[in-house]
């Protein structure tokens, strides 16, 4: 199933008030849900954050506060985020590292599918706020660009 469509879906049960969407297109099956102010995306079985997760969305506006100020690059999806394109690979850039429009920042893998993250600004990364091989939502910060 195409990417962009999977975002209009989730945007859809973000949305509405509808807490549970499955969609069956030829072979394939996705059911989006939403549970505790969070949507998760999978194909069999479905996607849970981990119990540790829910207090860290309690501490998420004091986190918000201590960014530094620039761009915010947002997820465009939910998956994990990698910043090597391989295992033992150099990351993509770090902090300090200047960046143009276009540049590619990281990887988050969707749904078994590797894609490639670009600056949507151009500026110096000032702050990276994803651990390595760490599960994230839609529109959760990922850097912060000066």
């Amino acid at each position: 199933m195409d990417l962009r469509k999977l975002k209009k879906l989730i945007d859809l049960v973000q949305e509405s008030g509808v807490s549970e969407l499955e969609v069956t297109e030829g072979e394939e099956k996705v059911r989006i849900a939403k549970t505790l102010n969070t949507v998760a995306v999978a194909a069999q079985p479905v996607y849970a954050p981990p119990p540790a997760a829910a207090p860290a969305a309690a501490e998420e506006p004091e986190a918000a506060d201590a960014l530094p100020e620039g761009h915010v690059v947002k997820s465009p999806m939910v998956g994990t985020f990698y910043r090597a394109s391989a295992p033992g690979a150099e990351p993509m850039v770090e902090v300090g590292q200047t960046v143009a429009e276009g540049d590619h920042l990281c990887i988050i893998e969707a749904m078994k599918l590797m894609n490639e993250i670009e600056s949507d600004a151009a500026g110096t990364i000032k702050a990276i706020l994803v651990e390595n091989a760490q599960p994230v939502e839609f529109g959760q910060p990922l850097f912060v660009i000066g």
